[in-house]
């Protein structure tokens, strides 16, 4: 038996230095130069055993081939000591039955593949270190075939474990063994992805230089970004945990992306300004949101197909590309929505409570109303068209940008806050209500045909729909109309005040508030806290009527309770 034991040892001794000679032959760097031409000459090696210009191409050809040949070896040589090992596990010495490996093996000696495994790993590992500290051509073509090099020891190791997977018998290769290995060109992974992080890096400050706030760059230099991102992914789409080490880096230049366009954005007087022209600072905000909006469109499609957690590494990035390109044209649409409102509420100054029929019988729209298309059509004819070049598309397609959204949000507010003064208009005779009613189809031209497809708002489009027919209704058909349910209650509310006495007064004559100061006060309360103002004015008026001896309300008083009981009923 200890005859065995030798030639066991002599074996495995043999196997190991097989697989260290290949590992060394593969990554000789004289041996590999030497494909590209004699020693010396053009196509040569140089002192650091760097193939000279000419030579390089055939050199890393041939440096590949090398490596795929050592992988081979590599693999022979754990597969043949695998079957050894597994005939030693099932014969037994005739006389003693003793198996044969345990012959051959000490109690607490390491299996045989893992003597060998243990020694191929630091061998590959210390030839990993030496050739990217001592030549830069090896490191330069292992850092950027980065790739290949992982796929190549990943095909290895899943060799192994298919060809060595025999039901009853343990593998030649535990998962911690696989890892040792793997672990053994880290320090190729990481000059990888530092060196995908410079690329991206030097691009984006190309694009946007910190020296140079005022030029923005051109689409060709937001697609060159856009392709070099795509390209990073491609490269190591074929290995998903590598693809989220990348993406890892491309969150890290989006953000840096991100902050270099936010100090390139416009703010102030200029950025904001409605009255004239847009001003080349707003063209130059328009520009950068576009492109802002085209980064984000086009790397959230990229991953789109990839795992949930890509979309989870990419988050901060996109979110921030999302917020900065909304933060480049906010304010403007902060402004126009400002100024459309200060239109809005000039309703409170026209004259929508005289009798005559010639208010009703003037086709022209209100002067208010006038002002409020005007501003309307300057925003989109100045701002909107430029922010949405092919608009017409663009609002229709269904895929909402940062501007479409914006338009969306503003044209909403704009019917919200419309039906929301419409109502309190008072006093509101037959020929005002005519009026009224006018004003809310130029209305709904104007924002339908410049700022949204009101059809598309949803419930501010059916509550400016439904408000319309409302205020013709006879307040006793109120109470059962299907048209409510289109409507908030505090709408109905506000608008039966039109149609009461005198004496019962509206929340902003009982508070002494402006149409302004009751509308910001509503911007921040529920409908059921409106209400509780509503119902004070009832109960003002309830106690006026009882004070002078009347049992008679005017209908809208029950009405109005009624609608307000839902509302404390839900509370």
């Amino acid at each position: 038996m200890g005859e065995l034991r030798g030639t066991v040892d002599g074996l495995v001794s043999k196997y190991k230095g097989m697989g260290v000679k290949s590992i060394t032959t593969a990554l000789d760097m004289k041996a590999v130069s030497s494909v590209g031409g004699g020693f010396g000459g053009p196509g040569g090696v140089q002192r650091s055993g760097t193939p000279q210009f000419g030579g390089s191409g055939k050199a890393k050809d041939a440096l590949w081939q090398r490596m795929s040949g050592c992988m081979d070896q590599l693999h022979s040589v754990v597969v043949a000591v695998w079957h050894l090992q597994r005939v030693l596990s099932k014969k037994r010495d005739p006389f003693t039955h003793v198996l044969l490996l345990d012959e051959v093996m000490q109690e607490g000696d390491p299996m045989l593949t893992d003597r060998v495994w243990e020694a191929l790993v630091k061998s590959f590992a210390n030839q990993m270190k030496s050739t990217f500290s001592t030549s830069s051509f090896v490191k330069e073509i292992f850092t950027l075939g980065y790739p290949k090099l992982f796929s190549m020891l990943e095909n290895l190791l899943e060799r192994i474990s298919r060809d060595t997977d025999v039901k009853g018998v343990p593998p030649a290769l535990s998962l911690e063994a696989k890892d040792q290995m793997l672990s053994s060109i880290e320090i190729f992974q990481t000059a990888f992805l530092t060196l995908c992080l410079s690329r991206l890096s030097e691009l984006v400050n190309t694009v946007f230089p910190v020296s140079s706030r005022g030029s923005v760059p051109s689409k060709d230099h937001i697609a060159r970004i856009i392709s070099r991102i795509q390209e990073e992914i491609e490269a190591v789409q074929m290995d998903a945990r590598l693809t989220l080490l990348v993406l890892h880096e491309i969150n890290k230049v989006l953000l840096l992306l991100s902050e270099r366009t936010e100090y390139q954005i416009s703010t102030g007087p200029e950025a904001r300004q409605i009255t004239g022209p847009a001003t080349s600072a707003q063209v130059k905000n328009f520009a950068l949101c576009q492109h802002l909006q085209e980064i984000h469109t086009r790397v959230s499609s990229m991953v789109a197909g990839l795992p949930a957690i890509a979309t989870d590494i990419l988050s901060p990035s996109l979110g921030s590309i999302y917020g900065v390109a909304g933060d480049s044209v906010t304010p403007l649409f902060q402004s126009t929505l400002d100024r459309l409102e200060s239109c809005i509420l000039q309703i409170h100054d026209q004259n929508f409570g005289s009798l005559g029929m010639d208010a009703a019988m003037d086709n022209n729209a209100s002067p208010y109303m006038e002002e409020l298309q005007k501003s309307i059509l300057h925003f989109r004819s100045e701002f909107l068209s430029r922010l949405l070049p092919s608009s017409s598309n663009s609002l229709t397609t269904g895929s909402e940008t940062i501007c479409t959204r914006l338009v969306r949000s503003m044209a909403s507010r704009v019917l919200i806050f419309f039906i929301r003064h419409a109502s309190l208009v008072r006093p509101l005779s037959e020929s005002g209500k005519l009026r009224l009613a006018r004003d809310m189809a130029e209305l709904e031209l104007a924002v339908g045909q410049n700022l949204f497809p009101v059809e598309q708002l949803g419930a501010p489009y059916r509550a400016l729909r439904a408000f319309r027919p409302v205020i013709f209704l006879e307040t006793s058909q109120l109470a059962s109309s299907p048209l409510r349910q289109n409507l908030p209650p505090s709408v109905i509310l506000h608008h039966l005040y039109s149609r009461g006495p005198e004496e019962l007064q509206s929340p902003l004559q009982r508070n002494r508030l402006t149409p302004m100061q009751y509308s910001l006060w509503m911007d921040s309360q529920g409908e059921d806290q409106i209400w509780k103002g509503i119902k004070a004015t009832l109960d003002d008026y309830a106690a006026k009527v009882r004070s002078r001896g009347d049992k008679e309300f005017s209908p809208v008083y029950p009405l109005m309770l009624e609608i307000g009981s839902s509302l404390s009923g839900n509370h």
